[in-house]
């Protein structure tokens, strides 16, 4: 045990001297304008915003609470600072297809002056018919029309009428049609009359009807003419009157819109459509009221006003992006991100009892809103939502937006739908996610690679450095300004970078994640507000941070408690053969916690097998299995190299009902096999925690304060008697950051703390024998514990020739 010296209070906690602070407050620090310890993750963030080449998006990786979303923000907001603002997007109705509605593109500001000005329009449009169709000059010209048709119609029948009288005949009306029947003085004469006339007067007055009655037939074949010929004249005239009633009015708006070539087009093609459909945007006064009405006709005119509304409905503007009011480039956040929310959509209104659409009900989705700016998205939220994640990347793909809905894109609508023209896509988007779920998506997703290739991995830890002592008090008081928390003394300041350093894990590092760091600032300032403290003092932080552990550790009390009534079976005094006290961590939520557990071995003649009894009943993962198989190279390169490994063991985790995963008990497991073959008393003061390899060399485990911690616990309920302690890995030593009361029991000798670099040094610790070196021939010293360990495989190994020859025989 000469080479094996147990820690000092120095090497258990790196406090933080808050005599290092020049400032006696936070509030005395300026706020933190930069970002620390994601040097790395903001050159990726710079990079991506800076190159324009297309696919140059980004991926923000990291553990949740590093301050990713609010980073990426700050950067794209920086940047969007300085960028024009983008133009507005409107959508026009399509007078060629109407169900494919037009994109327009105006300045920042012009769409809504557009929308505006056509709703004034629509105003104006049915004054000014009104007043129009309803002047003296339409309606005596509309008259002048219709009695020339009429007139045309009575100058022919009348001829005709004159006709036929100078023949004996007058022109009938009938209920079968117009007839041409014999009459003398004015009176039609009867069928019986007809039949007493002379035979060749009979014979005349037929003839004239058969030659009367085909003309008729020619002036009735005329008549559809005269009023195809009437209604066009009507149709001009309406023409006419329309293009005097808005002409001025569209041609104050072609002058204002001048610069922009498809907003004139868009006004020539209304104004032809307000020409061909005048009378359709009026509902006469009487039409409207129905007044004097039965219930039909009343309804016919609601039917007619609501048929006027939607025709108008076709010159409005839809606005779907409106920045007017906008300064700089957008950087916009969607929390919602579904694939209506993403994409857009077309809303439907029932009608009738059917779902009707226009495209005033197109509505735009987060891409529309971010075009010519930056998009920042919640990856795994994008693809929790059906058809969200290949929506996105389609529109960035193709570099547009095409608004369809998943009924239509599933062929499941038979409603009428839009098609609306796609809009072209100009925009950053930063997806915000694990890393876990960035390398799967860049494994498994063939196209992710192509459309994110700037990868900003931002570290859930930083250098406890001096250089980095400063900035990390001015971060802390940035975050209580920003939540408007008290601000903190240098005791508080420098308590909360010991915690932050706990945090981790390792007294060597601060941890990134921020939102930690700020919940412990606004509970502390809680009780800064109990305590009657106008600012945080290390006391408040302290009193923080002990109520953030009682409100969670419940379970490890009673773990405890299980421990201290005798129910799981560990032991803090005396010596074991094949028996050891091994180490691991329970992590619940944001609270982890360590747990001692009695590690097992029991040794035979066999084949060489060391035998896993948990992995054999699937109750260990394959991190704890390969653990465990390392230790039959560790037995078959250190023993009896010569004879074949000639025994059987077993090893458990006593008192083990859930999984056991992880290596961190490999050497503990080792230490109790070596004590089944050595036949050599373990220290049960003693727990053990680290890994093993096969040369016998101890590594580093993960949440080692934990581990002490928890078997301190045990040792101090039942009284610590100065015998106790802990073996560690030597190389996690700079992770400590303990507890004050695990430091004072060390510094008192009360309880003691190993750092241990291979097995054998572990063994001396364990046993109080010297683990034993060959010697130049190759032999350990007699009565070493790798003497004994090799003599007594040796001995299986002969036990098992014997047997062998046995058999043979």
């Amino acid at each position: 045990m000469d080479g094996i010296k147990e820690l000092d209070k120095e090497a258990l906690y790196q406090c933080s001297d808050p005599e290092q602070f020049t400032f006696e407050t936070t509030a005395d620090l300026e706020d933190l304008t930069g970002v620390i310890g994601q040097a790395r993750a903001m050159e990726a963030v710079q990079f991506g915003i800076g190159i324009g080449q297309e696919g140059y998006n980004i991926f923000a990786l990291g553990p949740v609470g590093t301050g990713k979303r609010s980073i990426v923000r700050q950067s794209f907001e920086r940047q969007a600072a300085s960028e024009p603002v983008p133009s507005d997007w409107c959508y026009i109705h399509n007078f060629e297809q109407s169900h494919k509605p037009q994109a327009l593109r105006l300045p920042a500001g012009k769409g809504g002056e557009l929308r505006r000005d056509m709703e004034e329009f629509v105003q104006e449009l049915r004054t000014a018919l009104s007043a129009a169709f309803e002047s003296d000059e339409y309606q005596t010209r509309r008259q002048v029309i219709q009695d020339e048709i009429q007139e045309q119609q009575q100058e022919y029948f009348e001829a005709l009428q004159q006709k036929a009288q100078e023949r004996g005949l007058a022109l009938l009306r009938t209920p079968a049609g117009l007839a041409f029947a014999p009459v003398r003085d004015g009176e039609v004469l009867s069928p019986e009359e007809i039949e007493n006339l002379p035979e060749e007067e009979r014979k005349r007055l037929e003839s004239s009807s058969e030659e009367l009655q085909e003309e008729l037939q020619k002036i009735l074949r005329h008549i559809p003419r005269w009023q195809r010929e009437a209604r066009e004249k009507l149709r001009e005239l309406n023409r006419e009157m329309t293009n005097f009633a808005v002409g001025g009015l569209i041609d104050e708006l072609r002058e204002k819109y001048t610069d922009f070539a498809k907003v004139v087009d868009y006004l020539n093609a209304l104004q032809e459509d307000v020409i061909e459909n005048a009378r359709d945007l009026l509902v006469s006064g009487e039409e409207q009221s129905g007044v004097g009405q039965d219930g039909s006709h009343q309804q016919n005119a609601v039917l007619l006003a609501q048929a006027a509304a939607r025709s108008l409905r076709r010159y409005r503007v839809n606005v779907l992006v409106d920045h007017s009011r906008s300064e700089g480039a957008p950087v916009i956040y969607e929390d919602n991100p579904t694939y209506q929310n993403v994409i857009g959509r077309v809303e439907h209104r029932a009608q009738m009892g059917a779902l009707l659409t226009d495209f005033n009900l197109i509505k735009p989705g987060v891409l529309h809103r971010a075009n010519g700016g930056y998009l920042i998205l919640d990856a795994r939220k994008v693809l929790l939502q059906p058809y969200a994640w290949e929506g996105l990347k389609r529109a960035l793909r193709a570099g547009q937006v095409h608004i369809e809905s998943i009924g239509q894109m599933l062929s499941l609508l038979s409603t009428v739908t839009l098609e609306p023209e796609p809009i072209p896509l100009d925009v950053k988007v930063a997806l915000l996610g694990d890393r876990l779920l960035y390398y799967l998506l860049a494994q498994y997703d063939p196209e992710f690679g192509d459309l994110f290739k700037v990868a900003a991995d931002f570290d859930e830890q930083m250098d406890r450095s001096e250089q980095n002592q400063e900035p990390y008090a001015q971060l802390l008081g940035t975050l209580a300004r920003k939540e408007e928390l008290r601000p903190l003394d240098r005791g508080a300041t420098a308590r909360v970078i010991e915690h932050s350093a706990r945090m981790v894990g390792d007294a060597e590092k601060l941890t990134a994640r921020t939102r930690q760091v700020a919940d412990l600032l606004r509970e502390a300032d809680y009780w800064a507000a109990q305590n009657g403290n106008g600012v945080m003092t290390k006391a408040d932080v302290e009193q923080a941070i002990d109520a953030q552990i009682y409100r969670s550790d419940r379970l490890r009390e009673r773990m405890q408690e299980g421990i201290q009534r005798g129910t799981i079976l560990i032991d803090t005094e005396g010596a074991k053969i094949g028996q050891v006290n091994g180490l691991s961590v329970i992590q619940l939520g944001g609270f982890a916690f360590g747990r001692p557990s009695r590690i097992t071995a029991r040794v035979r003649l066999g084949k060489g097998e060391v035998v896993d009894i948990e992995r054999e009943v699937e109750l260990s993962g394959p991190i704890h299995s390969k653990g465990v198989l390392i230790l039959s190279g560790f037995l078959g390169s250190h023993y009896v190299q010569d004879k074949p490994l000639s025994l059987s063991a077993s090893l458990v985790f006593e008192q083990s009902y859930s999984g056991v995963e992880g290596d961190s008990a490999s050497s503990a497991e080792l230490y109790a096999l070596l004590s089944a073959i050595a036949e050599a008393p373990l220290k049960q003061s003693l727990a053990v925690t680290g890994s093993v390899n096969q040369h016998g060399q101890v590594q580093a485990i993960g949440g080692v304060n934990e581990k002490i911690e928890g078997f301190f616990d045990v040792c101090k309920a039942r009284e610590l008697t100065g015998e106790q302690g802990v073996l560690i890995p030597a190389s996690n030593v700079k992770h400590l950051m303990l507890r004050k009361d695990v430091i004072d029991a060390v510094e008192g000798g009360r309880f003691h703390i190993y750092p241990i670099e291979t097995i054998d040094q572990g063994m001396e610790v364990l046993t109080g024998m010297s683990a034993g070196e060959r010697d130049d021939a190759g032999n350990y010293p007699e009565g070493s514990i790798n003497h004994r360990v090799e003599s007594r495989l040796a001995e299986l190994a002969e036990k098992r020739m014997a047997l062998r020859e046995e058999d043979r025989g």
